[in-house]
């Protein structure tokens, strides 16, 4: 098997060949698009889901459609939230490409200039408050205008002046944000209210977001009508038949059979879960001689997918922690995939279970775990327990 022909492609938000069983969410995504371009109402779209179930991958592919679309012409906004920067500092220059793209439009050009106007303002007022806004200014401030140093206030006025100009010019703008989950409480809030003033202005605006499982209640915290401005699919594991179609097609379209078998194993093996199919599949392809893949094959690649998985996928989060941290997530581990009740991890690890909250709060801001329900806990990437107990096996752990 010739490897440099290997068209699997594990890697974070690496697209598949073959993106399997999401036509219908992309459908969503086309259609909400279209709507909001021809002025009818269209509920912005939150993925939510799991690491590794291809949010990432998705949201990019409806990125795509939307700059493919024949709709009228529709400004894509695309952003990746880190942990470390402010919801101003990643907006402010992704508006005033668009702003200014608005501008040479002859229909939108005064109000896309006075759109400009009020970015000025918006970044000269927030940079006191969110230090790292930086942006190139292209007009002078319009006195009153979204500089109030509020960003729920200002925020609105910027979204409404943007949507009217993209009104104008017969256009809409698409946001779309991928790692919601950590933006501040306070910004989402902000965002959230922003969008909502569109909404009630049937002004051309949407936001396509991405996020973990704790997205919708973070933002249902944020404010409490999100739930019913926002859509908010949940994103999971391949059906089995079209996991089978995500390993079977590739090879197939480069002229090699997979056995059923094979198939089968390596079904079971990822659960279905889109990263980890591409690991699987990249692996059993070059553990390969000849056509057909086998499960012979499969069971040969296991070892290496499961090593690969272990220095790329899973240890990136494993190294960001503290040793109480890695504690707490091993004990969740000694007791299964989960979820957990907080009583039963404070129990293995002989704690109070409020001495253990700040422990479980800073793992659910660096997206270790989230909760599913009051006083559960379960992991958001899928297979980590497995891992948690090969990096730190035997009993040793409970005694660090």
């Amino acid at each position: 098997m010739d490897p440099v022909r290997n068209p699997y492609a594990p890697g974070a938000g690496s697209p598949p060949p073959e993106l399997a069983g999401r036509d219908e969410l992309r459908q969503r995504a086309r259609i909400a698009l279209q709507r909001l371009a021809l002025g009818r109402p269209a509920k912005s779209i939150l993925l939510v889901g799991l690491r590794g179930v291809g949010k990432t991958v998705l949201l990019d592919r409806m990125r795509t459609d939307a700059e493919a679309s024949r709709a009228p012409r529709i400004h894509v906004l695309w952003i990746e939230a880190p942990e470390d920067r402010s919801l101003p500092a990643l907006l402010a220059p992704r508006l005033r490409t668009a702003l200014l793209k608005l501008s040479r439009n002859e229909q939108a050009s005064d109000l896309a200039r006075r759109a400009l106007r009020g970015l000025a303002g918006f970044a000269k007022a927030l940079k006191v408050k969110f230090q790292d806004v930086e942006v190139g200014l292209d007009f002078e401030p319009e006195p009153g205008f979204a500089d109030n140093g509020d960003l729920e206030q200002d925020l609105q006025a910027l979204f409404e002046a943007v949507g009217q100009a993209a009104q104008q010019g017969e256009s809409a703008l698409a946001l779309f944000v991928d790692e919601l989950q950590y933006v501040a409480e306070a910004e989402l809030a902000a965002l959230i209210t922003a969008m909502h003033r569109a909404a009630q202005r049937r002004l051309p605006l949407i936001l396509a977001g991405a996020g973990l499982p704790q997205l919708r209640g973070r933002m249902g915290n944020a404010k409490s009508y999100a739930e019913r401005l926002f859509d908010f699919p949940e994103i999971g594991p391949l059906k089995d038949h079209e996991a089978r179609i995500a390993i079977a097609k590739p090879a197939e379209e480069e002229g090699v059979e997979i056995t059923d078998d094979a198939l089968d194993s390596i079904v079971s093996r990822t659960q279905g879960f889109p990263y980890f199919l591409q690991e699987w599949g990249k692996h059993a392809w070059d553990a390969a001689h000849d056509s057909p893949i086998t499960a012979r094959d499969v069971d040969v690649a296991s070892s290496i997918a499961v090593a690969a998985l272990d220095e790329s996928f899973f240890r990136v989060r494993f190294d960001r922690l503290t040793p109480l941290e890695k504690r707490y997530l091993r004990a969740m581990a000694q007791l299964g995939a989960g979820p957990h009740r907080s009583g039963e991890i404070a129990k293995l690890l002989d704690r109070e279970v409020s001495s253990l909250a700040p422990t479980r709060s800073q793992l659910i801001a660096k997206g270790m775990v989230w909760s599913p329900s009051h006083g559960d806990t379960a992991f958001t990437a899928p297979l980590f327990d497995q891992f948690m107990n090969r990096i730190m096996p035997g009993d040793g752990w409970k005694y660090a």
